[in-house]
């Protein structure tokens, strides 16, 4: 008799570590600069310290962590010559992801990014900033969903990894934060529209904008003292 059976692989640990510690991270459990023990952490999540130092190492990999011979790991700073570096490639992808879109979506995704944007604009409305932040995150998976192009989406991916806590941000402001609720909802807009050249120009103009409001929260540069000139 043949054998039907079709074992599926479990999660490895490692993984499912490394994505409870990246949401950490971005979210500001682990602030920058920080220390991590591994005893706690394995204590916390109840595993070895095997799985967790694979996850350290794909975090590290990221940028997320450094880690340094005798003194572990330590959750990395990121500067704004990373966000500088980084955000115009995202910036282009995101273009790149609202041409496709729009020559792709179902009507069914346009009306789903539509409604994303309003209840944003609801969160928005009701100061419900830990709410917002999950629904942008939906609103820009939903594009990227609709661009059909899994190479793109997982370049995104990538480079969200290490820009994240800058993208979360961006937005602290009242000014930025209204700001960004206009920008969805014009992007939203030019996707039903199918309006290939628009969605593009939006899509890289709202991450340009969120680069803008994070110079402008940056600490201004340190003056030479004295024994350095």
């Amino acid at each position: 008799m043949l054998d039907r059976r079709e074992p599926i692989a479990r999660r490895p640990l490692a993984e499912a570590l490394a994505d409870r510690l990246r949401d950490m991270i971005v979210e500001g459990d682990l602030p920058p600069g920080e220390r991590i023990s591994e005893r706690a952490l394995c204590e916390r999540f109840a595993v070895s310290r095997t799985p967790l130092r694979e996850a350290l190492k794909v975090l590290a990999r990221e940028g997320l962590v450094t880690l340094t011979q005798h003194r572990g790991a330590a959750v990395a700073a990121l500067t704004m010559d990373d966000l500088e570096e980084a955000f115009p490639i995202m910036a282009a992808l995101e273009a790149l992801t609202g041409e496709l879109a729009a020559a792709r979506a179902s009507e069914t995704e346009i009306t789903a990014v539509a409604l994303l944007a309003e209840t944003m604009e609801a969160a928005w409305a009701a100061r419900d900033r830990a709410r917002y932040l999950g629904l942008n995150d939906d609103f820009h998976a939903a594009l990227s969903e609709a661009a059909r192009n899994p190479s793109l989406a997982e370049m995104k991916r990538a480079l969200d990894r290490r820009i994240r806590r800058g993208r979360r941000g961006a937005s602290v402001s009242e000014k930025r934060w209204a700001e960004a609720i206009a920008e969805h909802r014009a992007i939203a807009e030019a996707l039903a529209a199918r309006d290939a050249a628009r969605l593009s120009t939006l899509l890289r103009a709202h991450m340009e904008n969120k680069l803008a409001a994070l110079r402008a929260m940056a600490p201004p540069p340190m003056a030479p003292s004295p024994e350095d000139e």
